[in-house]
C-alpha cells in the first residue's frame, strides 16, 4: 500500500492528497489522530506501545500519508520503501492495539475528511492495512 489511493493515470489530474485537502489536511488529521491516541480510553493498548512522545510518531504518519496520498514523497525520500509490517515487528501489535488505532483513525478522518466516495475507499484500504499489522494471536 504505498502508491495512493486510485490515483489518476493523468499527472496533471488532481490526487487524492489534492482533493481531500493537501497538507493542511493532512497535518491536521494527524495532529488529532495522536491527540486522541493519548486521550481516548479505547486506544489505550495502542498508546502503550508508543514512546512517552508522540511528535516522532505523529510526523511519520505525516510524511506517510502525504505521499501515500498522491502528495510530495517525504517519506520514502527519507526512508525509503515504507515496509510498514516490517517496521513495526518491534511493538506487539493485537486486537486491542490495532481496534485501538482504527479508533482513533476513524474519528480523526471523521473530523477532517468530508464522507465521499474517495473517503470510504480510503478508510477500507487503511482498516485493511491496519490488521494486516498484526503480529501477535
Amino acid at each position: 500500500m504505498t502508491q495512493a489511493p486510485d490515483a489518476p493515470a493523468d499527472s496533471t489530474a488532481p490526487t487524492p492528497y489534492d482533493l481531500l485537502g493537501g497538507e493542511a489536511m493532512v497535518r491536521a488529521f494527524c495532529a488529532r489522530f495522536y491527540h486522541l491516541m493519548d486521550s481516548l480510553p479505547g486506544a489505550a493498548a495502542c498508546r502503550a506501545v508508543h514512546p512517552a512522545s508522540l511528535e516522532r510518531a505523529e510526523q511519520r504518519l505525516y510524511e506517510y500519508l502525504t505521499g501515500w496520498l498522491g502528495g510530495p514523497p517525504l517519506y520514502t525520500s527519507q526512508y525509503g520503501h515504507p515496509r510498514l509490517r516490517m517496521r513495526h515487528m518491534g511493538a506487539s501489535i493485537g486486537d486491542e492495539e490495532i481496534k485501538g488505532w482504527l479508533l482513533c483513525f476513524h474519528q480523526a478522518w471523521a473530523e477532517h475528511v468530508p464522507p465521499s466516495p474517495l473517503s470510504s475507499t480510503i478508510v477500507e484500504r487503511v482498516e485493511g492495512l491496519a490488521w494486516h499489522m498484526a503480529n501477535r494471536a
